[in-house]
């Protein structure tokens, strides 16, 4: 009942929302900062949100409110992107998988082993310079991503053991709506399924798909582990999720206003990554000892030559993605032997 109520409320919230002039409201002389997420309130990228909420307020508080709505409470990823375009919410918090339709140069890292360590995903993304020429891609679209978040290495996990792409022919795996990651999926022998983030568990509770892909903290924050007993650690993919920004408000800010969100946007993803670390390392721990999964540890060489097809064939398509290619693979050269992986 209280979920209910929660979700009712929100959806009041938004009707008021979309019939605003100008899709924004004031509250006690505030502006109010609306922030989606498709998390929950437990989630590593939510409590990187109260860090970027608390400095907000902290700085701007007679000027601004940051309001948080997790759990897709205001639309699953691509109608919270839309929404940000419009300006109805402000902000969100997406995968760049979802922003591929908006800027081509974001298929790259959908690329299926595009990085090769964790530590040569890390350097990329923190390397604000080089990011912030592709965060700008989408400019045109009405809006820019701020930062990012860490969202660990993506790996498959089913009803049943897979521990071999053999394995994977002919399963129904649920995959996020990306061209490049359903390829990927293909060229394993198994089905690709895109759907919402929020159907997955119905779906492998009902049969719908046999599994998913995506992190650890999948199978606890999101209760996944209660209905797919098996993960294996593949490594496909490193994934960013990205703080995205209406651009009309963040060009309408002020000069000192305009640091401060960016501030705030700098420490949520500073406290996101601390968090991840820390819930990765007990999601596995509940996952094996409260829901009986097993973690299978496979030769991910095996993975990686199934699907050199998907890596060329990004590559021959999208002239964006050549560069960023490039970049990354020198950075991946400096951490070779380093990493184990």
């Amino acid at each position: 009942m209280k979920l209910i109520k929660k979700v009712l409320g929100a959806l009041m919230c938004l009707v008021f929302m979309l019939s605003a002039t100008g899709c924004s409201s004031v509250t006690n002389g505030k502006r109010i900062v609306r922030v989606a997420t498709m998390q929950s309130e437990t989630h590593p990228e939510y409590l990187g949100l109260l860090k970027f909420k608390e400095y907000v307020e902290k700085e701007l508080g007679d000027k601004y409110e940051v309001q948080i709505f997790p759990n897709e409470i205001l639309g699953a990823a691509q109608k919270a992107i839309e929404l940000t375009q419009t300006g109805a919410i402000d902000f969100t918090i997406v995968g760049t998988a979802n922003l591929e339709t908006f800027a081509s140069v974001y298929e790259i890292f959908s690329m299926p082993y595009l990085f090769t360590s964790e530590d040569a995903y890390h350097e990329v993304m923190n390397d604000t310079d080089y990011m912030n020429k592709i965060f700008s891609s989408t400019d045109e679209q009405g809006f820019r991503a701020l930062t990012w978040y860490n969202a660990g290495t993506r790996n498959f996990y089913a009803k049943k053991e897979i521990d071999s792409p053999e394995d994977m022919k002919g399963l129904k795996i649920r995959v996020q709506q990306s061209p490049a990651s359903v390829a990927m999926c293909q060229a394993f022998g198994a089905a690709a399924s895109p759907m919402s983030f929020g159907e997955v568990y119905t779906a492998i509770q009902q049969g719908v798909i046999d599994g998913a892909e995506n992190n650890e903290l999948a199978l606890t924050s999101n209760k996944h582990g209660e209905v797919a007993k098996y993960f294996s650690y593949n490594k496909h993919q490193m994934i960013p999720d990205l703080l995205i920004g209406n651009l009309s408000f963040l060009n309408g800010l002020s000069k000192e206003e305009r640091k401060v969100f960016y501030k705030a946007a700098e420490l949520s993803n500073k406290e996101e990554c601390k968090q991840w670390d820390v819930q990765v390392k007990e999601a596995k721990k509940i996952a094996q000892e409260q829901m009986g999964v097993k973690f299978i540890d496979v030769d991910v060489l095996a993975f990686q030559k199934k699907v050199k097809g998907v890596q060329e064939s990004i590559l021959k398509d999208n002239a964006q993605a050549k560069p960023i290619y490039d970049h990354i693979q020198k950075v991946n050269k400096k951490y070779e032997g380093k990493d184990g992986e």
